[in-house]
């Protein structure tokens, strides 16, 4: 059982050591934006997210 621990976790930092990796070595390195306003294509087609219609109707 503890070896099955020791193994994940040392599965898992190896992980997010890898994916800090990425992020460092890219020139303006940051976390890319998933949410759907930071999707150009789905603006265009008029998408957005049900956060952003719920505020809008709640201020109308």
């Amino acid at each position: 059982m503890l070896i099955t621990l020791v193994l994940t976790l040392l599965i898992v930092a190896i992980c997010l050591l890898l994916l800090a990796i990425n992020i460092v070595m890219k020139p303006g390195g940051k976390f890319p934006n998933t949410h759907i306003s930071g999707s150009k294509a789905l603006r265009d087609r008029g998408i957005t997210c049900v956060q952003s219609q719920d505020r809008a109707a709640q201020t109308t």
